[in-house]
């Protein structure tokens, strides 16, 4: 452990501070967010703003061309994404659940960026052993059922270009990953993700406290 730590714990007026301070407030989100509210707890597996442009500027960053998603619920990810990529590029939506992604393909036509695109409904993993071994990504987030992330991350890394970017969503699990006395599937599989990532010498990694904790991956060449 560091002797000085250096993190700054946020409260709630901390955190608005944080948010105002970004280019977060962009009136389409701010209205897929309001949407997604009305679906109740459920709206709770909406990226934070901030990851959302985050996760934009990192795409631009990095020229990302092609990217995927696991885990689009009503698009606001895929949304920040799409709008990082260029004018041809494409992204790769993989979801089951064709309420959540109607409203998901409602704001992307009206962002423009519905042609960049492809929404895959059915289980992720097939959908990703369907591509063609050419297929390579720039850029991927997953985002979806924990007990599988280990599976998606082996399926997108293959097919991620050097120098390529994986994020992977929810990696604190509201503090629960230090929490012993959770014992469950979804927090034992992240755990056991999270380890191996901290030792998998393919890839550089740093895990970060934004939202929920997001895990940044980049493929060594």
């Amino acid at each position: 452990m560091a002797e000085h730590q250096k993190f700054v714990a946020l409260n709630p007026k901390l955190y608005e501070y944080l948010v105002a301070h970004g280019h977060n407030a962009d009136p389409l989100r701010a209205e897929l967010v309001a949407e997604t509210a009305k679906l109740g707890m459920i709206s709770g597996m909406q990226i934070a703003t901030e990851q959302g442009t985050f996760m934009g500027v990192l795409a631009a960053a990095i020229g990302a061309r092609s990217a995927v998603e696991v885990g689009t619920f009503t698009g606001y990810s895929a949304l920040c994404v799409a709008r990082a990529l260029p004018v041809d590029g494409k992204l790769l939506c993989c979801d089951v659940n064709e309420q959540w992604t109607s409203v998901a393909r409602r704001y992307w036509e009206r962002a423009g960026v519905a042609n960049k695109i492809t929404l895959k409904l059915g289980p992720a993993a097939d959908t990703l052993k369907a591509l063609p071994p050419s297929h390579t990504f720039d850029f991927a987030f997953i985002d979806a059922d924990k007990t599988n992330y280990a599976n998606y991350y082996e399926e997108i890394l293959k097919r991620t270009r050097p120098n390529g970017l994986i994020l992977f969503d929810n990696v604190l699990w509201g503090g629960s990953i230090v929490d012993d006395s959770r014992q469950d599937a979804d927090t034992q599989a992240l755990r056991k993700l999270n380890d191996a990532i901290a030792h998998d010498t393919r890839v550089e990694a740093v895990m970060i406290g934004i939202a929920d904790g997001l895990t940044i991956l980049r493929k060594k060449q």
